[in-house]
């Protein structure tokens, strides 16, 4: 079947296959290409085509499913529930023209009578461009555009081995379930049981730098920062503190669902706009820090590195934070200006006690650093 001249399928499977592993969807290479060859079978035009070739291709577990529905809406700002292709009549009809997908389910296209309006495929090639602007030099609209792309965020920390166990297929022998299983059988010989680790992920903490050289991105990172706290991938709390002339913590007003609302919050509890990142890290460590909120958590830094204080105050304090934490991300989004090097005062002595060093001026951006702090990506 012959497809929209207008609509380009690659776009259609990178932008939307970039969308989903930020959600936290496992989409590798191999469902990419599948997704990709269905695509090319299908009609574009139609948005039911689409939404289930994604869907068979691309989700790889049931958990996937309400995680893809959410991003396909964010992504073609429509319903995200087409109908499915309705029941064959009994009069006999050709056989339809199927299409092998990932799962190994075949894939019948639509009739006629669905829906056939072409912009289900064709914002995502806007969208791509818009992942790569810089969130500074955004208009309104396209603010807006992104704000619906960011409510999809997920971000979690990577995963850590805990004390606990669950039964699995493979790993250590489990005494207590093997010995239950040769009484139950009479003495007679059974298969082993055995035992592995919990993994849970480990804690992330936002460090949101929201001084006035961060005015351009403090809207968009704090929506970033809201969208960590309530993602499906959120399954331990995300700690959320500003940094300022004053040091913050916005955990509280984060937990409310609404961004807006949460956003008006946090600008209610930090009034202050100066840049003093010794001081408040000091403040932090003191006070959350040496508690426990950071001991083996990632602790993430969106900041430019600008400060007024004493940047010898910050070497030490990042020293402190780097012996407590596991990992220690900073993200800094003049880092993709061309010609940025990080000669600032405050970067400069930050950046020896960094474990990676990254950008942070666009949604692609902060994608990567969702992989970074996930521990899919090093970035040393």
């Amino acid at each position: 079947m012959p497809t929209t001249p207008a609509v380009d399928a690659t776009a259609v499977a990178v932008g939307l296959t970039r969308a989903l592993r930020a959600a936290g969807v496992t989409t590798g290479p191999d469902r990419t290409q599948t997704f990709l060859g269905a695509l090319a079978q299908l009609d574009l035009a139609r948005r039911s085509d689409v939404y289930w070739a994604g869907r068979l291709t691309l989700c790889g577990s049931p958990d996937d499913l309400e995680r893809y529905d959410r991003v396909f809406a964010a992504c073609f700002d429509r319903d995200p529930r087409p109908h499915p292709p309705p029941r064959p009549t009994a009069r006999p009809d050709p056989p339809p023209r199927t299409v092998a997908t990932g799962s190994g389910i075949p894939y019948a296209p639509d009739t006629p009578g669905d829906d056939r309006t072409p912009p289900a495929a064709a914002p995502a090639s806007t969208d791509e461009v818009l992942r790569h602007r810089d969130l500074a030099a955004l208009t309104a609209a396209e603010r807006t555009r992104l704000r619906r792309l960011t409510a999809a965020f997920a971000l979690s920390g990577e995963l850590r081995r805990t004390a606990r166990t669950h039964p699995a297929r493979r790993g250590t022998m489990d005494p207590r379930r093997t010995v239950r299983e040769l009484l139950r059988h009479g003495g007679e010989p059974a298969r082993p049981r055995h035992r592995a680790p919990v993994a849970k992920p480990r804690r992330v903490v936002l460090l949101l730098d929201v001084s006035g050289s961060m005015d351009p991105y403090a809207d968009a990172l704090l929506r970033f920062a809201h969208a960590a706290t309530h993602g499906p991938a959120a399954r331990t709390p995300t700690e959320v503190f500003t940094i300022g002339t004053r040091l913050t913590r916005v955990t509280r007003e984060m937990a409310r669902r609404d961004p807006d609302t949460a956003l008006a919050a946090v600008a209610a509890a930090v009034p202050d706009r100066g840049t003093r990142l010794g001081e408040m890290l000091r403040a932090f460590l003191d006070r959350w820090g040496q508690r426990s909120c950071a001991r083996g958590a990632v602790v993430v830094v969106l900041s430019d590195g600008w400060e007024r204080a004493d940047p010898a105050l910050l070497a030490a304090q990042m020293r402190r934070l780097h012996r407590l934490a596991h990992r220690v991300v900073w993200a800094n989004p003049r880092k993709a200006h061309p010609g940025y090097a990080p000669l600032a005062a405050g970067m400069a002595a930050a950046l020896p006690h960094v474990d990676a060093f990254v950008e942070g001026h666009s949604l692609a951006a902060l994608e990567h650093l969702a992989a970074v702090v996930r521990g899919e990506v090093s970035d040393a």
